[in-house]
């Protein structure tokens, strides 16, 4: 344990990211100071948001330097300790970034009990994008039974799990994902009531208004641009349209023009709101104590797509962003 790999931005991407504006380099393994905790990674997220984070412009998050490691969240061991509330040998959850070993003051660590589920899932089923899920969908949503709620991006990490709580809700869910595989997956494995694969789809209108002869009363969009355009139209009176994401966008180099829709949030006295998941930080063990209780019932279930490799973590990212995975991408960084 002498030296630490790390990725780090090289280039701010123009469009879509490439392998090329990552960099894999070497650094010495940082020593833990009074206060402080060393954490060894074990598992490493990609998700939607770090495109953002790659941008030189002010969002919600300071951008990534360049030549700074690329951030996201880790599960790893804490190896080294003189910190009071975290111990070596612990397993802990935080935003760690894209290394093998990183400092940690313990401001956004959380323990990780291995007794739950695999350690992985607490970047998955049991991390943010089931806090994500959570929140958005019934705090934003708020969907009641018997209503239809359709989900984009629905065989991702967090659109799967948002259909099957809305399940649970008992409402009737209808699923828009990126291949046929995807939309067979979440009806046959996960229980939604009915999924397209809008790549194939001629008209998204006409199959959203096949699929929901009822009309809409919840979307929560995580992919933004057509798909979202198509919705709008078919909003039952009050529907709520949780923004969580528009992953469509990201990586346009121009702003997609589209049509002005906001006249039917007046006729159908419907609601949008975005939101950011880190609004309910104060009850996220609340969020994590419920989805464990779903799991351990059988009511969840959940997939993880895992590339080995610390250098793999690139194009474990840029893969996810062109939608190659079913479920939650991991980068597995070490043996636990």
């Amino acid at each position: 344990m002498t030296t630490n790999k790390q990725i780090t931005l090289e280039v701010r991407p123009a469009g879509f990211p490439k392998e090329s504006d990552f960099r894999l380099v070497e650094a010495p393994v940082p020593t833990p100071g009074p206060g402080q905790f060393l954490v060894q990674s074990l598992y490493l997220s990609v998700d939607p948001y770090m495109r953002g984070r790659m941008n030189a412009a002010k969002s919600y998050a300071p951008p990534v330097e360049l030549g700074g490691v690329m951030v996201g969240g880790v599960v790893g061991q804490v190896v080294e300790s003189h910190h009071p509330r975290f111990a070596a040998g612990e397993t802990v959850e935080g935003y760690f970034g894209w290394q093998q070993y990183a400092l940690s003051d313990g401001v956004g660590a959380r323990k990780v009990d291995p007794s739950l589920a695999p350690i992985s899932t607490a970047l998955g089923v049991l991390g943010m994008p089931a806090l994500t899920a959570y929140f958005g969908l019934l705090e934003i949503g708020k969907p009641q039974p018997g209503e239809t709620v359709v989900v984009s991006g629905a065989a991702g990490a967090v659109g799967s799990l948002v259909g099957q709580i809305a399940k649970i809700q008992g409402c009737r869910v209808v699923g828009i994902a990126g291949t046929d595989e995807k939309a067979r997956y979440v009806v046959e494995e996960l229980g939604f009531d009915s999924a397209f694969n809008y790549k194939s789809a001629r008209n998204y209108r006409a199959k959203l208004k096949t699929l929901c002869p009822q009309g809409i009363d919840v979307y929560f969009d995580n992919v933004g641009g057509a798909i979202t355009d198509a919705v709008i139209p078919l909003l039952n009176v009050r529907a709520r349209l949780v923004i969580c994401g528009q992953i469509s966008q990201y990586n346009l180099e121009r702003p997609e023009m589209g049509p002005r829709w906001l006249w039917a949030l007046i006729v159908k006295q419907a609601r949008a709101e975005g939101f950011l998941v880190f609004q309910f930080a104060d009850r996220f063990e609340e969020g994590i104590r419920q989805m464990a209780q779903w799991l351990k019932e059988g009511k969840l279930k959940y997939r993880e797509n895992i590339i080995e490799g610390l250098e793999n973590a690139p194009r474990a990212f840029i893969g996810m962003l062109k939608g190659e995975n079913i479920g939650k991408q991991l980068v597995k960084v070490a043996d636990a």
